[in-house]
């Protein structure tokens, strides 16, 4: 079981324990039996003096008492009538009015976008330009008397680093009257809606419970619908690990990733082909499939008015060979043979979609690629060479734990489809379009100089050749890869390229270094090894977290947002500056774990396995728990706060925001690793024979 320090069940959330520090203060308030600020409050010692309606609560209230409208738990927008707005002036209430419309007023709702809550009023420890969030919450316009927070597009990770004069605001908290407060949006259901960050929404009504009752609140207790499976000091148990695995690739079942007939019309195909491919999540009691119909790729950011994340319908390539590679690993450690079954059918189906067509006319300069992923003709069409090394790597190693040579054939050939569309330097490019190779065939790539210092997308399939040299002796494999790698080296880290941040290019070279030493142990490549080790491990926090980090701004891809309205634009890093204590398992400490297990198993360097260990130790921890939204019970998200032990972010990200998980790139790599971890073994050694 999850365990969070200190915190204890509480219906379906997690609280702190509670203390009798506010016992016998009154609150008047209209609720529903579950609303998530009366619960709190009745957990806290307050004494609720409920009513059915805003009409009779109002007059039952004392002058001056302290008054909560919390709706009737419908959801609906409520409206406050002329003569409760009267009663509210004579009797000098204090109010705060949830999702509620002044007396006259007319408005639609909206859906928050990207937009987030600004503070534009100090309220307790809340400043001016600090961020919260709602997620995709419904609210309504309103003309504001007194703002105390807006909605609104800005950039910046803790503050609204750009202000607000350039970018439109919404009122989301509003003061018309005095001591009347009046929210455009639900905020009482913090816990259902998981609204974020939890720290900062806590010290909100922290602020407005003191405001209304004219004594200092302090909440010691605070539920929460998700939560890390420990904090950031409490000792691990000894079957930490193997638990974490365990829930890893279970995660696969309890998220109902994996296609099933009886949802597959209405789901899969109703939103695979929409731009973007994203759908609501899966209900509760939705069958999950036994992978020979796909896996999906997992899960959006977004949160939805109902507290659900929307999934993402997509069917890509490499997250079936990486999601069967954890699945293998996990049935070994586990004994879980039911987990091979899986594999065996999503490498099955992966090789059947993405190789028809030309990929498997052996006269066509496509043979052998794999398709990017098989949910669109564009998708088909498309071939990056970072995804066809994750699901090679991936499908290999699962093939070597099946012994199975069924796919021998294919995953040689798409290796070499790989190899003869790379340059003479070793370089491939982000990626390559199939009417360009069918335009100008596998030759024109052969003898193309190109040089693209970018790991990202380079250096796993620089990998993928030097376990093949391992395999063949063919030297060709060898050459080019160690010729590209040298070139990449030269150049660090200033002439690097990066795509999120210069952190995520560090943690994906320490991998083909690792096996180039296996290979070719000289003094030079264990230079090489221990350069990118140690500026990985400089930005290594004592929790074991590594701190994402930009670089040249004119090298990136993807850098942070320069205005407001860059906010949500393009895909983007999890921080704004440098600095900002984050942790990225989409991008970076995903692969730099997959990496660094090689990288010590390869050297047997003391230092590499202690960063190691570290590391495992912090994903250990920040693996989600909950029991009311078993969808993300198990899995990692793409970003961490450990400063805050939490999952803000900058959620500058059109696409793969810090909620994000992904079955392949995410999960895959941090189960499979931690599998091979505790079976003290890794990928070369369990891969010294080809399957």
């Amino acid at each position: 079981m999850c365990v969070l320090l200190l915190l204890v069940l509480f219906g379906t959330s997690r609280y702190m324990t509670a203390s009798a520090k506010h016992k016998g203060k009154k609150v008047w308030c209209v609720a529903a039996p579950d609303n998530d600020l009366a619960t709190l409050l009745k957990k806290e010692g307050f004494v609720l003096k409920r009513a059915e309606d805003n009409s009779t609560l109002l007059k039952r209230a004392p002058k001056g008492a302290a008054v909560l409208l919390l709706g009737d738990g419908s959801s609906q927008v409520q409206q406050l009538s002329q003569d409760e707005l009267d009663l509210i002036q004579q009797k000098q209430l204090r109010v705060f009015a949830d999702f509620m419309l002044l007396p006259g007023a007319t408005a639609e709702t909206h859906v928050a976008g990207f937009e987030r809550v600004v503070v534009t009023e100090k309220t307790g420890s809340l400043n001016p330009m600090d961020l919260l969030t709602v997620n995709r919450a419904r609210y309504f316009e309103a003309q504001p008397v007194r703002p105390v927070m807006v909605l609104a597009r800005v950039a910046g990770f803790d503050d609204a680093v750009f202000g607000l004069e350039d970018t439109p605001t919404h009122p989301l908290v509003d003061c018309p009257l005095e001591n009347l407060y009046v929210s455009t949006a639900c905020l009482s259901e913090f816990s259902k809606l998981r609204l974020m960050p939890e720290n900062r929404w806590q010290a909100f009504w922290e602020a407005m419970l003191s405001e209304l009752t004219g004594r200092e609140v302090r909440f010691e207790t605070w539920p929460t619908r998700v939560w890390p499976a420990y904090s950031a000091h409490q000792q691990l148990p000894d079957t930490a690990k193997v638990h974490a695995v365990r829930k890893g690739v279970d995660w696969f079942w309890s998220g109902h990733f994996l296609v099933h007939p009886s949802w597959k019309a209405d789901y899969l195909e109703k939103y695979q082909s929409t731009e973007p491919p994203v759908g609501p999540e899966l209900p509760d009691d939705a069958l999950t499939g036994d992978g020979s119909l796909g896996i999906l790729e997992g899960h959006c950011s977004a949160i939805n008015t109902d507290g659900h994340q929307t999934y993402r319908y997509s069917l890509r390539t490499d997250v079936h060979g990486e999601s069967a590679m954890a699945l293998t690993l996990a049935g070994r450690l586990l004994g879980q043979e039911r987990y091979n079954q899986v594999a065996h059918n999503l490498i099955d189906y992966a090789l059947k979609e993405s190789t028809v067509g030309p990929r498997s006319d052996p006269s066509s300069p496509l043979y052998g690629l794999v398709s990017w992923g098989f949910s669109t003709d564009y998708q088909r069409g498309v071939y990056y060479g970072d995804d066809n090394a994750r699901f090679l790597l991936g499908a290999l190693l699962a093939a070597h734990l099946l012994k199975e040579h069924c796919w021998d054939g294919k995953l040689r050939a798409a290796i070499d489809a790989n190899f003869e569309t790379t340059g003479m330097d070793g370089f491939r490019g982000p990626r390559l379009e199939e009417r360009d190779i069918l335009n100008n065939g596998r030759e024109f790539y052969q003898k193309r100089h190109l040089v693209d210092p970018h790991p990202h997308y380079e250096s796993w399939m620089w990998a993928v050749y030097l376990w093949l040299y391992s395999q063949t002796g063919e030297q060709k494999y060898l050459d080019l890869s160690e010729k590209g790698i040298s070139q990449t080296m030269a150049v660090y880290p200033d002439g690097w390229r990066w795509t999120n941040g210069i952190q995520q290019e560090r943690g994906r070279m320490v991998l083909p270094l690792a096996w180039l030493y296996r290979i070719s142990p000289t003094d030079e490549h264990k230079a090489w090894l221990n350069r990118i080790v140690a500026d990985l491990k400089a930005n290594q926090a004592e929790c074991g977290a590594i701190r994402e980090e930009l670089g040249d701004p004119s090298k990136g891809d993807f850098g942070g947002p320069r205005r407001n309205a860059d906010y949500g634009g393009n895909e983007a890093p999890l921080i704004y500056k440098n600095g900002d204590p984050v942790a990225d398992m989409l991008y970076t400490s995903n692969f730099a774990f997959f990496g660094l297990n090689e990288a010590a198993r390869a050297t047997g360097d003391p230092a590499i396995r202690e960063m190691t260990e570290r590391l495992a130790d912090f994903l250990v921890r920040i693996q989600a728990c909950s029991q009311s939204a078993p969808g993300v019970d198990g899995a990692w998200f793409r970003a961490f706060n450990y400063r805050d032990w939490n999952w803000w972010a900058s959620n500058a990200d059109a696409g793969w925001g810090n909620l994000s998980t992904l079955t392949g790139w995410i999960q895959s790599w941090i189960v499979g690793t931690l599998a091979m971890m505790q079976m003290n073994t890794s990928y070369w050694e369990l891969t010294q024979k080809a399957p």
